[in-house]
């Protein structure tokens, strides 16, 4: 039984368009396997555990993996911070 249709909450559709294949796509080339791998695997993360969480057949099972999703946003959010301090994006880049 799903819990909640997962395409109609508002921090999925969000989530969708975090993913930033387009920005890593852009970072160079001896980083493949180290920030952008990351950064795709974060930002893939995020939207799936939603997704999955959705899926469960309890509000309690959701919300645990609301909370992962949420933990893989800031796990996020800091590689982004990363890739700015070392030159790789600009903040005006994130802007999507």
């Amino acid at each position: 039984m799903q819990v909640h249709n997962f395409r109609d909450l508002k921090v999925w559709q969000l989530s969708i368009n975090a993913v930033i294949y387009k920005i890593t796509s852009e970072f160079p080339a001896d980083e493949k396997f180290g920030l952008i791998s990351q950064i795709r695997r974060c930002a893939v993360s995020i939207p799936s555990n939603i997704a999955e969480g959705s899926g469960r057949g309890s509000n309690k099972d959701f919300a645990r993996l609301l909370e992962i999703a949420l933990a893989s946003s800031y796990e996020l959010e800091t590689q982004l911070i990363i890739s700015n301090r070392l030159d790789i994006i600009s903040i005006d880049s994130l802007n999507f």
